[in-house]
C-alpha cells in the first residue's frame, strides 16, 4: 500500500488552522500561508550544525540552511513534529527546544516560480553531550552538513545572504549573536 501523501497544515494569518494540503499540492507559483519550523542545533562548544539541502530537492537545492526544517501535520505539536525531523533528516535526539522567533513568517520565491509562503517557528536546540563526528543525514534531505562557529554562519547570512537559504538569511538576522 502506498504511503499517504505528507500533509501541510494551512493557516490564517495569525497562525488559525484552516484546513490542509498535500506537500507536494501546497507548494506551487501561489503557495497558500502554511505552518513550518526550523530548527537551529549548537553542541557544547557553542557550534552549530548547518546543513546544505540535497540537491534533489524541489526548492534551493544545494544552499546551506539551518540545521533541519519541515511541516508539522494535521493537530501535531510543532516541537514535536522538529524533533520528528532532527530524527529522519539528521539522526539527532537533542535536549529541549527554545523557542527563539515564535512569530516568524516570510515568503520567498524560487528561481522556478515556487512560491514558500510560511508561519514558521524557529527553535535552537542543544545536543546533549558532545557533537557527533558523523551526522546520520538522509540524503534525500541533506547533501553535506558541517559544525560550524556561530559568528562566522551570522557573518554570512549577514555579508552575503544570497548563499543561504532565504529563510536562515531572514532568521539568521533577527537571532541573537
Amino acid at each position: 500500500m502506498p504511503a499517504a501523501p505528507e500533509l501541510v497544515v494551512l493557516v490564517d494569518q495569525q497562525g488559525r488552522p484552516l484546513g490542509a494540503l498535500p506537500k507536494d499540492q501546497a507548494h506551487h507559483g501561489d503557495t497558500p500561508l502554511h505552518l513550518a519550523f526550523s530548527v537551529y542545533v549548537f553542541d557544547g562548544a557553542g557550534r552549530f550544525l548547518a546543513t546544505r539541502r540535497a540537491l534533489t530537492k524541489q526548492t534551493w537545492p544545494g544552499v546551506w540552511t539551518n540545521s533541519c526544517c519541515g511541516h508539522p501535520g494535521p493537530g501535531e505539536d510543532v516541537a514535536a513534529a522538529a524533533r520528528r525531523r532532527l530524527r529522519q533528516e539528521l539522526g539527532l535526539e537533542v535536549g529541549p527546544l527554545e523557542p527563539v522567533l515564535p512569530g516568524f513568517s516570510y515568503r520567498a520565491v524560487a528561481a522556478d516560480g515556487i512560491v514558500e509562503n510560511e508561519l514558521c517557528p524557529v527553535f535552537f536546540a542543544r545536543l546533549d553531550g558532545a557533537a557527533p563526528s558523523v551526522v546520520d543525514a538522509d540524503p534525500a534531505e541533506v547533501a553535506e552538513w558541517r559544525w560550524v562557529p556561530w559568528p562566522s554562519f551570522r557573518t554570512v547570512a549577514l555579508t552575503a545572504p544570497w548563499v543561504l537559504s532565504p529563510w536562515a538569511a531572514q532568521q539568521v538576522r533577527q537571532l541573537p549573536p
